[in-house]
């Protein structure tokens, strides 16, 4: 009898437990399930710009002017005047030649002046007879002949004198500076020999060769920016070749730099040129464009739902993209990238505007 009551005892204690267990169970609320964010995205509208590409190439630094001096006779060089790096003003002497003909030719000039001298007093003492009438015209006439003959023979061996001395005395033919000298005394020099490289006053240029395409687009007027040495110059192009370069398969180009006098002559020097311009066109953020199988495309936002648009693009540089088709400037493009950015996925655009519009529309959904 005992032990049917403290069975009873226990099963009372356990049929308590449980009811503290499942009562409260029975009587809690059940949680309410929270939606997950939708994924915010940045977004923008396409803008007009310019995009400019520019090429690295290579050129040569010259002098504006510069002139290769080479003596127009062979002899020795007598007399240097001056050394790579002087000044020179135009018509100062740069070396002396013994051409071995100055003297004959002055020889020569002395003995024709002899003559003309001779021939102006006889046709002087001429005149005077004829004019008394003491001699016929005839001989007068040939006193007059004689004399204009000495004068044309004076006057070939001045030049000729003249020739031979500026043949002798090498001279600068431009104001600059020498960049070479190549020259000492007792030097036995021809005429194929150069003697001395003057670089112009002034500004610098730079020669380089670029290829069709390029030239095509290049023209007179056009800026360059040239490097050396951790220094930068701006440079203006005045020459490109219309013919190409047996050598290169190039065209050449020629730019000025008027501020380059630190640019040593002969170096080389990095620069930049224009490749190609678009100007005026619709752009994007170049890492709002996708490419699938070589395809372009953009992702787009429209009342938070996302649309993958095809698109035809241009050229593009570090931070903008040509846009030729497939959207418009009214259109919104998703900047930013998400694992979420598919075709009719839903997004939160970050610009106020967008979500301002997305808290109305949730309000008129609640509302309804």
């Amino acid at each position: 009898m005992k032990k049917s009551v403290v069975i009873a005892g226990v099963a009372v204690v356990a049929l308590a437990a449980v009811a503290a267990v499942a009562v409260p169970r029975l009587f809690k609320k059940s949680a309410v399930l929270e939606e997950a964010p939708l994924p915010v995205v940045e977004v923008q509208t396409p803008q007009t710009g310019t995009i400019e590409l520019f090429r690295e190439l290579v050129g040569k630094v010259e002098p504006s002017d510069v002139v290769y001096i080479y003596p127009k006779m062979a002899g020795e060089v007598t007399d240097v005047y001056v050394k790579a790096g002087d000044m020179v003003k135009e018509g100062q002497i740069i070396c002396k030649i013994d051409t071995r003909q100055v003297d004959g030719a002055k020889l020569s000039l002395e003995s024709a002046e002899q003559a003309l001298k001779d021939a102006q007093t006889n046709l002087a003492r001429q005149k005077a007879l004829f004019e008394a009438g003491d001699i016929a015209s005839a001989m007068y006439e040939q006193a007059q002949t004689a004399a204009k003959n000495a004068q044309i023979n004076y006057d070939s061996m001045k030049l000729n004198y003249d020739t031979q001395v500026e043949f002798a005395n090498i001279t600068a033919p431009i104001s600059g500076k020498v960049e070479i000298c190549d020259v000492e005394v007792h030097d036995t020099v021809a005429q194929q020999s150069l003697i001395s490289v003057i670089a112009g006053e002034g500004s610098k240029s730079v020669t380089f060769s670029v290829p069709e395409k390029i030239a095509s687009r290049l023209q007179a007027g056009d800026g360059v920016t040239i490097e050396k040495n951790s220094s930068r110059y701006e440079g203006t192009i005045n020459e490109v070749s219309t013919m190409i370069d047996a050598a290169t398969g190039l065209f050449k180009v020629k730019a000025s730099v008027e501020d380059g006098d630190a640019l040593p002559t002969g170096s080389s020097a990095k620069l930049y040129v224009t490749s190609d311009k678009q100007e005026n066109v619709m752009t994007v953020p170049v890492d709002a464009v996708y490419y699938s199988g070589g395809d372009a495309y953009v992702y787009t936002y429209e009342a938070g739902v996302v649309h993958h648009v095809p698109v035809d693009v241009g050229i593009y540089d570090s931070e903008r993209i040509q846009i030729l088709s497939g959207i418009d400037m009214e259109t919104q493009v998703i900047t930013t990238w998400s694992s979420e950015l598919y075709d009719g996925s839903k997004v939160r655009a970050a610009d106020s505007a967008a979500a301002a519009g997305e808290a109305s529309e949730a309000a008129e959904t609640q509302a309804e």
